[in-house]
């Protein structure tokens, strides 16, 4: 049995794995290459396998860089199935969708070619089959497979994949828990194989209490100010779990009465689907709504649907709340409001994802005096705050955790899904402390397992 990694080896986005058996092919996850010209001359690479040859492909969850590629294989040729939970398979419409409408935008504004048009996605999405955590799914004679709750964004899953008499985990994104709304992550305690993702794989975030703490006083110190609070912020999962902190801070008057505006018309569609799997959520969020509470309804609370709607809120004076996306301000919303309100100090961008390097919100994170938006250069002027304890990734420390109750049963873990630097450190960490084989493979590596 073989394993190949086709992406997401030393570089955090674009999460693509084959892995080959005697009889069959299979991927785990077909996501997108993000930040800046690197990624995106390899989105438009061929395949290094022929598509038509893989059975199935295995979705850990429903962002764009595990699940964006997904047309693209099908155009060229795959016809298999794609296994996902429930919810993961509701937002892999939507997602989809926005990003052929990215990919559209961009082509007309820079001549080139998209990746996949509209009608790849529909048939895309004719081939996904929804499970339900916990139900173990015979593929063919020798693979099988199970889906277990990673506690990253609803819907998320690790994959317990079983083949040849080896089980292999792929830890898809692991999430930091505690989190807002979900339910932590799963523990299992045997594998012979583990992939294990290390966006955060260097790094230890903050508590919740002081994440939330944070929110508030990156609040109160903009209003002070009679400023504008801008948080880029990933449609999927980051929004709705801000709307869910703002939701506590607002009704338990933690902070001043504020226009908030949640300016995302993917994040608006996103949040109904939300609303369709309230089983999924953790125990605090459900006893909320049990006790009425709408999660993401408040006052204050603005939500913007239309283009006009947007650009009204320039009309409304500060201090306000700007949420929009996307979270790394490579495209939506954010960039207009980020190239009006960027010069002004009395103005806060609060950066709560994860930003990859070549990114716009990578430039203005690491200390950019100006950057270009809409062809314009933008004087970065306004306060530059982080919450690391929004991300919805586990740290050093919850990744290590997570690995670490298979420790007497694995021949060898493998980290992937970070930088170089990241992935170098959880995987040094493991070897030390655990004693196990790691390593931090590259693109196109092979492993005989």
């Amino acid at each position: 049995m073989r394993l190949y990694f086709y992406g997401g080896a030393r570089w955090v986005t674009g999460a693509n794995y084959l892995l080959e058996t005697k009889q069959n092919k299979i991927l785990i996850d077909c996501g997108l290459f993000q930040g800046g010209q690197d990624a995106k001359k390899m989105n438009l690479e061929k395949f290094p396998y022929e598509p038509k040859e893989i059975e199935a492909v295995l979705i850990t969850h429903a962002h764009i860089d595990h699940i964006g590629r997904l047309p693209r294989l099908v155009k060229q040729g795959f016809r298999g199935k794609i296994f996902s939970t429930w919810p993961t398979k509701d937002f892999s419409r939507a997602m989809l969708f926005d990003a052929e409408e990215i990919q559209e935008e961009v082509a007309k504004t820079t001549g080139g070619q998209p990746f996949y048009n509209e009608a790849d996605v529909e048939k895309t999405l004719e081939l996904f089959e929804g499970v339900n955590y916990g139900e173990k799914i015979k593929l063919n004679g020798d693979i099988s497979f199970c889906f277990r709750d990673a506690g990253h964004i609803l819907g998320s899953a690790f994959i317990e994949v079983f083949a040849e008499g080896k089980k292999i985990v792929f830890s898809g994104d692991l999430g930091n828990s505690p989190v807002p709304l979900l339910k932590p992550a799963e523990f299992i305690s045997e594998a012979d194989y583990v992939l294990v993702e290390s966006a955060y794989g260097n790094k230890i975030h903050e508590t919740r209490h002081k994440r939330r703490d944070s929110l508030e006083d990156a609040i109160e110190d903009t209003v002070a100010r009679g400023g504008t609070l801008l948080i880029p912020s990933f449609a999927l999962e980051r929004t709705q779990e801000l709307l869910y902190e703002l939701n506590l801070l607002v009704e338990n008057h933690r902070v001043p009465q504020t226009p908030i505006f949640m300016d995302s018309p993917l994040a608006i569609k996103l949040t109904e689907i939300y609303k369709k799997y309230p089983e999924y959520f953790n125990q605090e969020a459900t006893y909320l709504i049990k006790s009425g509470d709408d999660l993401f309804k408040f006052p204050g609370l603005k939500i913007t649907k239309t283009v006009e709607e947007s650009k009204q809120i320039n009309e409304i004076s500060p201090p306000k709340i700007i949420l929009a996306g996307s979270g790394m301000s490579t495209g939506g919303r954010i960039l207009h409001h980020e190239k009006r309100y960027l010069a002004d100090p009395k103005n806060t961008l609060l950066i709560v994802c994860y930003q990859v390097p070549g990114t716009l919100g990578r430039k203005i994170l690491d200390g950019a005096k100006t950057v270009r938006i809409h062809q314009e250069e933008i004087p970065v002027n306004l306060q530059v705050k982080t919450i690391g304890g929004y991300s919805a990734h586990a740290d050093q420390e919850g990744l290590y955790s997570w690995v670490k109750p298979m420790k007497d049963t694995l021949k060898k873990v493998f980290v992937v899904q970070g930088e170089e630097e990241s992935a170098l450190a959880l995987s040094q960490r493991i070897k030390d402390h655990l004693g196990i084989l790691a390593e931090a493979p590259k693109t196109g590596q092979i492993e005989e397992l």
